[in-house]
């Protein structure tokens, strides 16, 4: 086992260990979500541009996954694994990291935490591939362009891809916050409003750092055989330059037939940030023996079998069987 996953390993079981002995008496914070947009699509804001065959840059993505090992009513202990994938004319250099926390309190608190530690790690891994990168290479983010507090990432990386001019963009998998004048879906309004093959819709709402918001949101469609639109935030400090500059370079990395319209270093990093099932089973089994080890499994599997009986009753065995958690 791996120094740094025996550390993990150690500290959640110290974790549960308080818990066992002290409980759990743990506030509800106050969530900070992402605010609504309402807006009526503009065609003034479509800006179409040529799709380009090459270009001359790293693109860099990080993604991080979350599977619970083990749960209960009042505690979890999970797996995140933050993965990385660079694409640099059509060669692909990749990587992964493995962490195991618990948390303590009710599965609403935990979500929560799960959200914010999953951006603490995604962000810390784009820091340090950032020193791997030249001016204008880009540095793409799976979500929305929420920097700072505990519900998005670490303002350091955004200081970081600004002073490095690198292009730092964030790309989000669905947009549910976006609406227009109706409460309708709004991607789907504004891309019923244009016929051309490739094109971004900027901006949707501009950036505002007094809200954490630091790029202006967007929407892009990067591959004229895709029917795929996607939100696209695009950092406050790249806006000194045409927008369709600053994406039309991801229609270079948004052809490949697995993930036709999306920018396939993301595909890969949320690719390669899976883990195999026997791999789960292994973290499953050494923290099941390290909790006997220290008289902690007795008590807390009557925690989990109060909780589980109707994910036996439809034949799940194991927390991690049940879903992948994906708090974007």
């Amino acid at each position: 086992m791996e120094a740094d996953m025996a550390n993990d390993i150690s500290e959640a079981v110290k974790t549960l260990s308080i818990y066992v002995d002290k409980g759990s008496m743990a506030q509800r914070p106050k969530r900070k979500q992402e605010f609504e947009i309402f807006s009526k699509p503009d065609m003034a804001r479509f800006k179409p541009f040529k799709k380009l065959h090459k270009y001359d840059a790293k693109f860099v993505a990080v993604d991080c996954s979350t599977r619970t090992l083990k749960h209960a009513n009042n505690w979890g202990m999970y797996l995140f694994r933050p993965a990385y994938a660079i694409a640099e004319k059509r060669k692909v250099d990749w990587g992964f990291q493995e962490k195991i926390h618990a948390l303590i309190g009710p599965a609403d608190i935990r979500e929560y935490a799960l959200r914010a530690l999953r951006f603490k790690f995604e962000s810390e891994l784009a820091l340090k591939l950032a020193g791997k990168l030249n001016v204008g290479d880009y540095v793409l983010l799976d979500g929305a362009s929420y920097f700072g507090e505990k519900k998005g990432f670490q303002v350091s990386l955004f200081e970081r891809c600004k002073h490095d001019k690198l292009n730092l963009l964030t790309l989000s998998k669905q947009s549910p916050t976006l609406h227009d004048e109706l409460g309708r879906d709004f991607q789907a309004t504004a891309q019923s409003m244009i016929n051309e093959p490739l094109w971004v819709y900027h901006p949707v709402t501009k950036a505002n750092l007094n809200e954490h918001l630091y790029g202006d949101i967007s929407l892009v469609k990067l591959c004229e055989e895709s029917q795929r639109v996607f939100r696209l935030d695009v950092s406050a400090y790249l806006l000194n330059r045409e927008v369709t500059d600053v994406v039309s370079p991801l229609t270079t990395v948004a052809d490949d037939p697995r993930c036709l319209g999306y920018p396939v270093p993301l595909w890969l990093a949320h690719e390669f940030s899976a883990t195999s099932e026997s791999k789960l089973l292994y973290w499953f089994e050494t923290i099941e023996n390290l909790l006997k080890e220290n008289g902690l499994y007795d008590r807390l599997n009557k925690e989990e079998l109060a909780c589980s009986f109707a994910d036996s009753m439809h034949g799940v065995k194991y927390a991690f069987k049940k879903e992948l958690i994906n708090y974007a």
